[in-house]
């Protein structure tokens, strides 16, 4: 078995489509197919199931995906390790994050970051809660902010550590009755339309049980993909959407109103996790200090 062929077999599977992956490795079809066919040949079973120019994996060409995955992506660490090795400042970081983080706590940590070392480089990924726990444990990447911050007793494959805790506050239309309120309880927008994330999103799942805690279902009439998404039908009236507090700094919509919640239970943790059976690389490892190192003097300043 080659390096070329997993590298083959693994656009291929990733695109289902011959000619999509020749394209995305800069090859002949021809030569995508024959590797494909030598692979097939020597392991004795077919991968694929050939539907026209589409490709599908079989059964135990999905086994074997899977599996190549792991391998390819401890090969590039290994490569990637020696690299870094020599030159740790100039490395690269692979990271995933959920979408809330995506417009003020991710910039804001690497632009930080690339003051103390410019020549470090990113490689990004955004994704729903399970998404981030699993791809740090089959090595898609090394790091994952993630909120609320796993439970480690419970996730055996992961490490990590808490970095802060951020409040959840209302985010309401500026014609809205409780506008000129300094805070509200969480109560108080039980007959209100709320705007949520969809089915899948924990935060989402966090605002649900949020108000079944204070009492309530909470009436749910609009649902965003993201949180830009929700800050959109909020500020056109439609309703009102509870917020991590950090996705507003900077970032508040016109016509709506940011009002502080009373309920003293209503935050989430934020958290940075890593695998329990892989090494950080280099350059993830110092990100990974300095994540903690930022997140200890913000903490301290707060207090």
């Amino acid at each position: 078995m080659e390096t070329r062929q997993i590298q083959y077999f693994l656009e291929v599977a990733k695109r289902e489509h011959v000619t999509e992956a020749a394209d995305a490795l800069h090859v002949a079809q021809s030569s995508v197919s024959r590797q494909i066919f030598n692979l097939e040949e020597e392991l004795g079973v077919a991968l694929f199931i050939r539907e026209g120019r589409r490709v599908k994996l079989t059964p135990l060409g999905r086994i074997f995906y899977e599996r190549m995955k792991q391998v390819w992506n401890m090969m590039e660490d290994a490569k990637r390790e020696v690299e870094e090795y020599l030159d740790p400042e100039k490395g690269t970081v692979r990271i995933a994050f959920p979408i809330s983080m995506a417009a003020h706590t991710m910039p804001s940590i690497i632009y930080a970051f690339r003051l103390r070392y410019p020549e470090a480089k990113f490689q990004m990924n955004n994704g729903l809660y399970s998404d981030l726990i699993d791809g740090v444990v089959n090595g898609e990447f090394n790091l994952a902010l993630i909120a609320p911050m796993v439970n480690q007793d419970k996730e055996k494959k992961i490490k990590g550590a808490t970095l802060f805790i951020e409040n959840i506050v209302a985010l309401i239309p500026i014609h809205h009755p409780l506008a000129d309120r300094k805070s509200i309880r969480l109560r108080d927008l039980k007959d209100d339309p709320f705007c949520v994330l969809p089915e899948g999103f924990k935060f989402r799942e966090q605002v649900v049980q949020a108000c079944k805690d204070a009492g309530f279902s909470p009436q749910i009439a609009f649902e965003g993909k993201d949180i830009d998404a929700l800050k959109g039908l909020v500020s056109s009236g439609l309703g009102v959407a509870l917020m991590p507090e950090t996705t507003l700094i900077d970032n508040t919509p016109r016509s709506t109103v940011v009002i502080p919640l009373n309920d003293t239970n209503l935050t989430r943790t934020v958290g940075v996790i890593y695998p329990t059976q892989r090494k950080l690389l280099p350059t993830e490892a110092l990100f990974y200090n300095f994540l903690l190192e930022t997140y200890e003097r913000l903490n301290e300043f707060r207090n």
